[in-house]
């Protein structure tokens, strides 16, 4: 099985900048969808933003449309998701997951998702 690492989490002010890595190891991740997910405490894991198995499309939450992008380097096998202008209710542990589907188109249903990293927090202050 494919093992997922999350990096670059961390504490930042409100309007800050974050970068996250997934680094995937064990096998190629570059034919399947790739996404981001994220729990805030007391709440259930919520879809933040996802990627086709090519990079060619990608769906965000409207929550963070427009400030966060994910993009993917399949050479790398690594899939990030770029932060800006950080509000205090982004605070949340993110994870990232491999899809299912080979040549899968990007997803929102965490059930399309068999793979999953342990987590990296983000936490954003007033």
């Amino acid at each position: 099985q494919v093992q997922l690492v999350e990096s670059g989490g961390g504490l930042v002010q409100a309007g800050g900048s974050l970068r996250l890595s997934c680094a995937a190891s064990g096998r190629t991740t570059r034919n399947y969808p790739m996404g981001w997910f994220r729990r805030s405490p007391d709440k259930e894991r919520d879809f933040v933003a996802s990627i086709s198995w090519s990079g060619g499309t990608t769906g965000y939450a409207d929550s963070v449309k427009g400030r966060f992008t994910i993009s993917r380097d399949n050479a790398k096998n690594t899939v990030y998701l770029q932060m800006n202008s950080l509000r205090p209710e982004d605070t949340a542990v993110y994870y990232c997951a491999v899809g299912s589907i080979v040549g899968g188109d990007w997803s929102r249903d965490m059930k399309q998702y068999n793979h999953w990293g342990q987590g990296t927090q983000v936490t954003v202050s007033s």
